[in-house]
């Protein structure tokens, strides 16, 4: 399944070639209209929404995010750091709650964090968020790696939620810059884990797409919808 993917910041979509810590480099996505967007989303079943202002501590769109879970079925993900924040993203209409870098404490999985999200919000309305770079789990927009694999996390994790998203972030042609997803990771991931896996970074053709859903994943596509070189 494909998942169309939404990054809001300063009150815009973009998109942010090298991760969130890109802040200061220039967009390769800034968009202000958002209608013709819901619009072609509305036929999804699930929307990614992630508030970059939120996850970097400088901000929020929650008028945004209001206005997109009213019209969209969106997983909410970006600043998600305690259960009170969890609990207040899906309160505004988030249909599940995206949670990465709070669940690392001290280059650790916090599974102390972990149990108390799953207790308090429900293992169902979790994702957690699994990203790596030159294959360490990497966190605090993608600034941070630590000493852990993609695979390791989410076996320690998998008690706590129903699903994993995972981002190939190398600074390289198969990163986030559109150059393809890995299908050997994907591979990797999937027998780490019986949960509900999406993967995202760098995917750019249907074929991809397709190729995902035949292991039972799904794709969380955003510059490649941008630019126009994936119809939807």
């Amino acid at each position: 399944m494909l998942i169309p993917s939404i990054d809001l910041m300063g009150g815009k979509i973009v998109q942010l070639g090298h991760g969130i810590h890109a802040h200061g480099q220039a967009k390769d996505v800034d968009i202000a209209e958002f209608e013709p967007w819901i619009k072609k989303f509305e036929k999804f079943p699930l929307v990614h929404v992630v508030d970059l202002d939120a996850a970097m501590r400088q901000g929020s769109n929650k008028p945004l995010l209001a206005k997109l879970t009213s019209r969209l079925p969106c997983q909410v993900g970006g600043g998600a750091a305690t259960v009170e924040i969890a609990k207040e993203m899906l309160a505004a209409g988030a249909k599940r709650v995206v949670v990465g870098s709070a669940l690392v404490q001290n280059e650790k999985i916090d599974t102390e964090f972990a149990k108390r999200l799953s207790d308090q919000v429900g293992p169902e309305k979790l994702v957690f968020s699994v990203d790596t770079k030159q294959g360490l789990l990497t966190v605090g927009g993608w600034k941070k790696t630590v000493p852990i694999t993609a695979e390791d996390a989410i076996r320690t994790l998998e008690p706590y939620c129903k699903a994993f998203m995972h981002t190939h972030v190398d600074d390289s042609a198969t990163g986030s810059m559109g150059g393809g997803f890995p299908m050997s990771e994907a591979r990797d991931l999937c027998k780490a884990t019986k949960r509900h896996l999406m993967v995202a970074g760098g995917i750019r053709s249907m074929d991809e797409v397709a190729e995902l859903d035949s292991m039972g994943v799904d794709a969380i596509v955003g510059m490649a919808i941008y630019s126009g070189a994936l119809a939807v």
